[in-house]
């Protein structure tokens, strides 16, 4: 939860290899769990999408050929929701980047608010029928698309283009422009590069089992929605949008993983 690898975390506990990656199976599993049955009739209003790349196993054009197309190897997307005022992160899916992912993430994500809702999202496409098979007419709904140039002072390989311009475009309802943004999303992508060692760039600590990244993954926003206080909140979002009473401890989600399994997934393949 702080970004170390399953080996740092092995020097520095003295536990096991087997032993750490066997309890983050455990915790993660009841983390998805218990945030798929608490986070439900929320009273966010306005929320932000976005997705996150990483890989499994190797780099896509690394995949073995009897592997090719075969979800858990390659490219793995993280679909994530977050709400501007609360800063909770309601759902997530750890999936292809399709929009068989995209309709069951919306429908999870419009299946936990309890009020219509503005969500922005980035400009891809595969947003728009998920959006409306989720939420029908119900949501004030707009895209942001960002404009990119090439700036020729960047370095070619790692520097990214650079944002020339925004253009915001309606797509149902009537979203306030003003809070037409995906400035939230992609700080909470930050937030998982650094706080999840499997999503470091440019190094060997990625996920080699598509599983584990999602109980990481289930393990990270437990942590987020209900541990860490955020330090514009001075509470954590979990409180913030009153799904919780106090700041969890560590002890108290790892708790968790002591209760009968009922895990519902949170990857799909």
């Amino acid at each position: 939860m702080e970004g170390n690898s399953i080996r740092s975390t092995v020097r520095i506990t003295g536990a096991a290899k087997n032993t750490v990656t066997k309890l983050l199976v455990d915790v993660g599993r009841a983390c998805a769990e218990y945030q798929d049955k608490t986070l439900v009739n929320l009273p966010c209003k306005r929320l932000q999408c976005d997705e996150i790349w990483s890989f499994c196993h190797s780099k896509q054009k690394n995949v073995p050929e009897d592997k090719r197309g075969e979800f858990g190897y390659g490219d793995v997307w993280t679909w994530t929701a977050i709400c501007a005022d609360t800063k909770l992160v309601p759902s997530w899916l750890v999936s292809s980047r399709d929009s068989t992912a995209a309709a069951i993430f919306m429908n999870d994500l419009a299946s936990r608010l309890a009020h219509q809702v503005q969500l922005t999202t980035d400009g891809n496409t595969i947003y728009l029928q998920a959006v409306e098979d989720a939420f029908g007419g119900d949501i004030d709904y707009a895209m942001l698309v960002k404009l990119y140039g090439v700036d020729p002072e960047a370095e070619k390989r790692y520097s990214p283009p650079k944002c020339l311009g925004t253009e915001r475009t309606r797509i149902n309802g009537n979203p306030d422009p003003a809070h037409v943004s995906t400035s939230y999303a992609e700080r909470q992508n930050l937030t998982m590069r650094m706080s999840m060692r499997r999503f470091t760039r440019l190094t060997n600590a990625f996920s080699k089992k598509v599983e584990n990244l999602a109980h990481a993954v289930a393990l990270h926003f437990m942590y987020y929605n209900f541990a860490r206080i955020h330090r514009s909140l001075r509470v954590t979002p979990a409180m913030e949008a009153g799904v919780s009473d106090h700041v969890w401890t560590l002890e108290e989600i790892a708790a968790l993983a002591e209760q009968p399994p009922e895990f519902t997934s949170k990857f799909f393949p």
